[in-house]
């Protein structure tokens, strides 16, 4: 059975080929997957490994958790698994329009 993990604190310059090499050497590498801010390019910091058994990504966690990788010391977890759905909508707006949209008292007016 498939194991995800979730990699932090990961260095900006790390690749997912260099993190599927790392973590390779200590089981077999289904995905590797760093998440990228879309509206800058660049990484997050973060990342997921899923591994093809529950012993390579028992293994991996062991051997990795507060490890230097890159000049950092990588956090390594069991990922939470979330069901599909739970997710709240996002907006492209950079919030909820409608608190805009209402008068607001002014705290000075009588």
């Amino acid at each position: 059975m498939k194991k995800k993990l979730f990699v932090g604190n990961l260095p900006w310059k790390a690749t997912e080929e260099s993190l599927k090499t790392l973590f390779g050497e200590h089981g077999e590498v289904v995905s590797v997957k760093i998440v990228i801010d879309q509206y800058t390019g660049k990484s997050k910091g973060f990342g997921f490994v899923e591994m093809a058994t529950a012993e390579d990504a028992e293994s991996a966690l062991n051997a990795l958790n507060e490890k230097p990788f890159m000049d950092r010391n990588l956090r390594v977890s069991l990922a939470q698994e979330r069901p599909q759905g739970d997710r709240p909508p996002r907006s492209n707006q950079g919030g909820d329009r409608r608190s805009f949209d209402r008068e607001r008292p002014s705290r000075f007016s009588r």
